[in-house]
């Protein structure tokens, strides 16, 4: 199967400064050298502990976090060394659902606003009625009531908020999802409705998933291949059942380990 995305040697590198002149003395290598690709159609996850790298290597495919080396192909299209306004047409087909949907929505703003935002921006032409209309399907796209729309975040729960960020993400029409840790901050009994959610929206609009989690079970659930992280580097990689059952490094093995069993 053809790639969407593929990574390779990429690295994430922090600054770390320090004195009265702030010189660089050392760098945090967040990413260090890491490859993986995802085909058109997959579910792939990258799993790992706090602080493995994981979330800045989704944020790096989409220009939130600079690129040190290495190289991003979207399409056969290098991402990498794109600045902003050449990055824009990429953005819209590549869209980040966060792990925290309170913070990554603007409190200032209504839904309809949050929603109508990306299509103003990606859409310019789009009549302010057929925004409407739009903003209305997403929402029932997403299983919420359209009358809502004049609402602001805080008058939703966490699982609702995580459904408008859906929807704010779907609203550009994207061709790939980067889901990170989608339901970590979410209770139990609402993270198994996000995760049917995502899977029936996968399946109706033919996404591709990047979706990151330190969760192994909730990664051999819903994911065909996983990428296992550590400190910046891949430990391995290969199917699910291939990883989850034969598991080749210790590390691995550790992380299996500490999934909860009923």
């Amino acid at each position: 199967m053809k790639p969407l995305l593929n990574v390779q040697n990429l690295k994430v590198h922090f600054p770390v400064r320090s004195g009265l002149l702030q010189r660089v003395t050392s760098h945090i290598k967040a990413v260090d050298d890491i490859s993986f690709s995802v085909p058109e159609g997959s579910s792939v996850g990258i799993v790992g502990e706090s602080g493995s790298g994981k979330s800045t290597t989704g944020k790096a495919i989409i220009g939130l976090n600079p690129v040190t080396s290495g190289s991003i192909h979207y399409h056969d299209q290098e991402l990498s060394g794109l600045n902003s306004r050449s990055f824009l047409p990429y953005r819209k087909k590549i869209q980040m659902v966060f792990q925290d949907p309170f913070n990554s929505l603007n409190p200032r703003m209504t839904i309809s606003q949050i929603l109508s935002e990306p299509l103003e921006i990606h859409f310019p032409t789009v009549k302010a009625s057929e925004r409407k209309e739009k903003v209305s399907a997403l929402l029932e796209q997403v299983g919420l009531d359209p009358k809502m729309t004049s609402r602001y975040p805080h008058a939703f729960s966490g699982g609702q908020r995580q459904r408008i960020g859906i929807a704010r993400a779907l609203a550009v029409e994207p061709e790939m999802l980067i889901l990170d840790e989608p339901v970590s901050a979410l209770d139990v009994s609402v993270q198994a409705q996000i995760i049917n959610l995502l899977a029936d929206l996968k399946e109706s609009l033919n996404l591709t998933y990047l979706f990151i989690s330190h969760d192994l079970a909730l990664v051999e659930h819903f994911c065909s291949t996983v990428v296992v992280m550590n400190a910046g580097k891949i430990e391995e990689q290969g199917t699910t059942d291939q990883v989850i059952n034969s598991p080749e490094t210790e590390y691995t093995k550790n992380l299996i380990a500490a999934v909860p069993t009923i």
